[in-house]
């Protein structure tokens, strides 16, 4: 045997090292915050502590053979960027492991995630039922693109169980909500949707971008599959666009399947933000959900507001339930939607306008879960392509305001609010 093919049959016969379990043993029962920093890093023989950033677009193989076994599925390994990337995969698997997933398969933003998932598990003929309260990109993808596809769409209120389940159909595939919901902050009742997926064989699919794995783990609850915007609070600074989707391992290989085809993916540079923004989720999620308790306190006790859309108010339809499904003591996350009422010389949307100009510190930015406290009018940004019908079964009025609350001084944050309100 020639010292050619003795080379060549061992590396179709070996992994490589870059694709070894992880560094973290997840077996070790190690905590939540220990997993954000540490979790899903394999370190090179330059022996680096923080994580490397794999600015490549493809790989090199020490032989024909080599190539030939990591594009068969013999040997286990990078093979293009598009499909696999080692700084992606350290994203990858972190946030598996925080949400309690098996996999995770990354994308380029969180549209990017949904897009996915819709490809990976409808086909024309199928029905999916969501959420009246979602994002309304979300809604556009549905109405506008799945359904050019042959794939039928309706919605319910999303806390009414009762409707969830006359709204099935024999050919309903997923179920898919938000919790806490865009801009409302509404929650549903997860382990319910669970059981009546299970009953029905349907995928539960849950965006988890307002909560993330610090407040809530919907596959603990019973999902299947987590989506995340990680534009949003994985990242924590508006810094970068991104997506994700965990679950099991044989479904993420659908999606991953998706990406690579479609070419969905998330560039290395974008994971390594996510991975190190990661490291301080808890501690931030902490810091907003304290904040915007108490911002939450002002908006309801204000005279010129008439509601508060916050599920950490007692007094909020939904507070019971989320204090359940929230793992994380007093965390009801720090997205909230407030109504301002008109005045003698404004009507709803003047007035809400009125809030959001006043502000002198808040940015006016449809972006949410940043460092930054930012504020929106939805009926005209988010959701302003939706029909006036529509939004309304959104519960998106004219006089609402989307606030998602940083982490700037909370006192601060009041009386920039304040500055609007008081002189309405």
């Amino acid at each position: 045997m020639s010292q050619s093919q003795t080379q060549n049959e061992s590396n179709v016969s070996k992994l490589d090292p870059n694709w070894r379990n992880d560094a973290l043993d997840l077996g070790l029962d190690y905590g939540m915050q220990t997993i954000a920093v540490r979790a899903g890093q394999h370190r090179t023989d330059e022996g680096e502590h923080s994580e490397a950033i794999f600015t490549t677009s493809s790989y090199v193989y020490t032989s024909a053979a080599d190539a030939a076994a990591h594009f068969n599925g013999d040997k286990t390994g990078n093979v293009y960027s598009r499909h696999t990337n080692p700084s992606v995969r350290t994203f990858e698997r972190r946030l598996a492991a925080l949400e309690n997933g098996e996999r995770a398969v990354a994308t380029a933003s969180g549209m990017g995630a949904i897009l996915t998932m819709c490809l990976a598990y409808l086909k024309a003929g199928d029905h999916l039922l969501a959420a009246n309260q979602l994002f309304g990109s979300s809604i556009g993808l549905f109405n506008n693109y799945m359904a050019k596809f042959d794939v039928e769409v309706s919605y319910v209120d999303c806390f009414d169980n009762d409707a969830w389940a006359k709204a099935v159909q024999p050919n309903t595939k997923v179920i898919y909500c938000e919790s806490p919901s865009n801009p409302l902050a509404q929650i549903c009742d997860i382990e319910y949707l669970s059981q009546l997926c299970k009953a029905n064989d349907i995928l539960l699919v849950v965006d988890n971008c307002f909560a993330t794995p610090a407040l809530q783990r919907p596959l603990d609850l019973g999902a299947d599959v987590v989506i995340h915007s990680a534009t949003k609070y994985l990242d924590g600074q508006g810094r970068v666009l991104g997506g994700a989707l965990v679950g099991s391992d044989a479904l993420m290989q659908e999606a991953f399947t998706v990406v690579r085809s479609g070419g969905i993916s998330m560039s290395p540079f974008n994971a390594w933000v996510f991975t190190k923004g990661l490291e301080t989720l808890k501690l931030r999620m902490q810091a907003h959900c304290q904040n915007a308790n108490q911002v939450a306190d002002f908006l309801v006790n204000h005279p010129n507001v008439s509601t508060v859309h916050f599920s950490g108010l007692s007094d909020h339809p939904a507070h019971e339930l989320a204090t359940r499904q929230h793992h994380m003591k007093g965390g009801y996350g720090a997205i909230m939607g407030f109504e301002v009422k008109p005045s003698a010389s404004l009507d709803s949307k003047a007035a809400a306008w009125h809030v959001i100009d006043s502000t002198q510190m808040v940015s006016i930015t449809n972006n949410l879960g940043d460092a930054k406290t930012t504020i929106t009018h939805p009926a005209t940004t988010t959701h302003f392509r939706l029909t006036a019908e529509a939004r309304a079964e959104a519960g998106v009025k004219d006089g609402l305001i989307r606030l998602s609350v940083g982490l700037e001084d909370v006192e601060d944050i009041i009386k920039d609010l304040a500055r609007g309100l008081d002189s309405l």
